[in-house]
């Protein structure tokens, strides 16, 4: 049955997540909010509607000042219009001024990949984001694409079922960035229930 099937692959996907990595994201976010420093979440997609979700949790729960491209659709579609869809995250974080003591956090399932021409904004992105220094955490579903490789910290969802790697990964971001604004040692604010 696949209602059974499905649930039981998110089961053994919450039991083999890497707890180490998460650990490290959590450490790596208290220096970059003891240091002032931003959220960028960028996402494509699904992962695009999650990085808008977790901008007001990130924000509201545990005080990080937050943004993403992708929730101003005028202006992300007047650069995919005037300078094409492959530069518009990295040109919208240079006029954010996006800098050492910021961090990228990316939202994706394959992570980007410049040979196969998908989600190259991505990679253009995390290629600025070294540039300037900042740090780089990714969540993401597969571990060859550009972001697990170019990450300071890369969360990579196990794969359980081929077939189910986009809902599984897009499912689990939600519940990675709901464990970090939950986490004592990130959360300001408690929630209403």
């Amino acid at each position: 049955m696949f209602i059974e099937e499905y649930l039981d692959e998110t089961a053994a996907i919450a039991k083999a997540i890497s707890r180490e990595k998460i650990d490290e994201i959590v450490r790596l976010l208290l220096d970059v909010r003891k240091k002032q420093g931003r959220l960028f979440f960028l996402g494509v997609g699904g992962s695009a509607g999650n990085a808008g979700h977790a901008v007001n949790d990130f924000r509201k729960l545990a005080g990080f000042e937050s943004y993403s491209p992708t929730d101003n659709v005028s202006e992300l579609t007047a650069r995919t219009n005037d300078e094409g869809w492959n530069t518009v995250f990295s040109g919208w974080l240079k006029v954010s001024n996006l800098n050492v003591n910021d961090c990228l956090f990316i939202l994706s399932v394959g992570g980007g990949d410049r040979d196969r021409q998908v989600s190259v904004n991505l990679c253009d992105a995390i290629d600025y984001g070294h540039e300037v220094g900042a740090r780089i955490v990714s969540i993401v579903g597969k571990s060859q694409g550009y972001a697990a490789h170019e990450s300071s910290v890369c969360l990579v969802i196990p794969e359980v079922n081929s077939k189910h790697v986009t809902p599984h990964s897009e499912s689990f971001q939600t519940v990675i960035w709901h464990l970090l604004v939950s986490h004592p040692d990130l959360q300001i604010n408690g929630t209403k229930w």
